[in-house]
């Protein structure tokens, strides 16, 4: 009951102050970005003009790496540079140069990030966010790549609960720096985002993308506890990593379903904040589910990404046009439901029964057919256009108004 009414309020409160809602001109339209990793610089490695024009039409960012990517800012600087916030690499001197950066468990023994651990060790030692030197230290590094002509950071791991591990991947409570015992989850969370405050003000115009985990936080509480919203405060995108394609998301109303994550993008949108909504497989109806599911929530300042779009698996339902959006979604015949000036956006949830509908009126999905009645299976949606509608639309790089940064409270 506490979850209902407090997305009640914020609902209200999205209405009576707008929210994001000057941006809603641009909710029916996709700001469409790539993850890049080795199998894209085929892309990028000396591209013709053709191709460099191609990518700035079509990628409104691109998660790029440095140093790899810095002499490709000049044809295209919307680019998003990695850097991870509490890794210090096994194999880089930092590790041995400042061995009391690395979080330790009781024994003393050094903790690692969990990803990529094997026999016993993993790449990436833990840091501890709340070390002033090595807050400095990340910022100082990271000043001199953003000058290089990149548009901002994505962030990875910005991560408001433990996940600390010994070399086996085994999540381990760390010893607290500060208190000389077990760090409690609160001091965590104050830590970490503090650490993304001190980065925001470090670097106040630039964009800043959290990857982050969006369902983090005290049960009861989740993103409404004090230290998740300095955090998202502290960011111009939340990256919602396995987006609405994640198979371990649920119908219903639980924590872990397809309405919370829908619920938590609204709730950043009255904070002046947003989401890319990642995770997208190359599959085309996993595509239109995705799409769909964007439309639910888009307040015309989100956005989609992937890793799998190429120029030449490139697919035309990213520049579907829906017009200005009608009102907020809304459930009809057990779907979800969002009317636009140009269409409407249909999504079943997972888990839930196959469901035909009659539609208003005749309408064209995105692969052009015309419909006037459509099913649609759990973990399906659908984008329709109103008879008409030229339907498509040619991205464009729109400002984000940078956030506002409210005071951040001591634990």
């Amino acid at each position: 009951m506490k979850r209902v009414i407090l997305n009640f309020l914020y609902a209200g409160l999205f209405l009576l102050i707008g929210g994001v809602g000057t941006a809603q001109s641009g909710a029916g339209v996709v700001r469409f970005g790539r993850r890049t990793d080795p199998s894209f610089d085929t892309f990028t490695n000396n591209p013709s003009l053709s191709t460099q024009q191609w990518i700035q039409q079509h990628f409104w960012r691109m998660l790029v790496y440095s140093p790899y990517f810095d002499t490709q800012t000049s044809w295209y600087p919307n680019g998003y540079v990695y850097i991870d916030s509490y890794a210090i690499y096994t194999n880089s001197g930092l590790a041995t140069q400042h061995p009391e950066w690395i979080l330790k468990d009781g024994y003393g023994n050094e903790l690692y990030i969990p990803w990529g651990c094997s026999n016993g060790a993993c790449p990436q030692y833990a840091a501890d966010t709340s070390n002033p030197l090595y807050r400095q230290y990340w910022i100082n590094q990271v000043a001199p790549i953003l000058a290089r002509g990149y548009k901002g950071i994505f962030v990875d791991d910005v991560n408001m609960e433990f996940l600390v591990s010994d070399g086996y991947g085994n999540l381990v409570v760390p010893i607290d720096p500060n208190t000389g015992t077990a760090m409690t989850w609160d001091n965590w969370r104050y830590y970490m985002a503090g650490f993304m405050q001190q980065i925001r003000s470090a670097f106040p115009s630039i964009e800043i993308v959290h990857n982050s985990v969006w369902y983090a936080g005290p049960d009861g509480v989740r993103d409404q506890d004090p230290y998740i919203q300095q955090q998202i405060a502290a960011a111009n995108y939340q990256n919602i990593e396995f987006g609405v394609n994640n198979p371990d998301l649920t119908g219903g109303t639980g924590i872990g379903s397809l309405n919370s994550l829908l619920d938590y993008i609204d709730r950043l949108h009255v904070v002046n904040a947003a989401a890319i909504i990642g995770g997208i497989p190359l599959d085309t109806a996993a595509r239109e589910y995705a799409l769909a599911n964007y439309f639910l929530v888009s307040a015309g300042l989100d956005a989609m990404d992937d890793m799998v779009t190429t120029p030449d698996n490139w697919w035309t339902g990213f520049e579907v046009n829906l017009g200005s959006p009608l009102g907020a979604r809304t459930i009809w015949n057990n779907l979800l439901r969002r009317d636009f000036t140009g269409g409407i956006a249909l999504v079943n949830p997972p888990q839930s029964s196959t469901i035909t509908v009659d539609l208003p009126a005749t309408y064209k999905r995105v692969d052009g057919t015309s419909v006037t009645s459509i099913t649609l299976g759990a973990s399906q949606g659908a984008v329709l256009l109103s008879s008409g509608t030229t339907g498509t639309t040619q991205q464009l790089s729109r400002s984000f108004p940078l956030p506002i940064h409210p005071p951040y409270p001591g634990p």
